[in-house]
């Protein structure tokens, strides 16, 4: 009776570390990299909609500064704030139906006069790397995302012809 006793033990115990423990890592794991990617896909979609109700700048800096302030709750959302995963953002012009968007660029900003149709916010260079930096694997590289949406009213109220960053 005691050998059948030890043996139970020593296949539970196997079957611990062998498959119940990493099995439970790699759930945890793959629960926080899609968590990450969710949110890397809806804080592009917030950036775009910012973007495309607030004021053009060349240097989209109300853009980047509202995105840096608003990063969803995430694990290393301080990669975004501090500068490390890049956000980029870029504006526009529609020269027909069916041709190929054109870069915009304007001598003011801010007006009704300067307006682009199209606006492009996208994020790049996050790294995911929670548990995997603890078992001395190279980080999970979250592909770049953007999202291309139409401007909508800039910020600017064609009444006044004044703009609001």
């Amino acid at each position: 009776m005691g050998m059948r006793s030890g043996q139970a033990t020593v296949e539970f115990a196997l079957l611990y570390t062998l498959v119940i423990v990493p099995l439970t890592f790699g759930i945890v794991f793959i629960s926080e990299t899609l968590w990450i990617w969710h949110s890397v896909v809806d804080f592009t979609r917030d950036g775009a909609r910012y973007a495309a109700n607030h004021c053009y700048q060349a240097d989209a800096a109300n853009v980047i500064t509202y995105m840096q302030a608003n990063v969803p709750p995430m694990i290393d959302q301080n990669q975004f704030q501090l500068g490390q995963a890049s956000i980029n953002v870029a504006y526009y012009q529609n020269s027909g139906a069916g041709a190929a968007l054109n870069a915009f660029s304007c001598d003011s900003e801010c007006s009704v006069y300067c307006e682009p149709d199209v606006v492009s916010v996208g994020v790049s260079g996050y790294q995911f790397d929670r548990l995997l930096n603890f078992l001395k694997i190279a980080p999970l590289v979250i592909p770049p995302f953007t999202t291309t949406i139409p401007t909508e009213s800039l910020g600017c109220d064609p009444a006044t012809g004044a703009c609001t960053p």
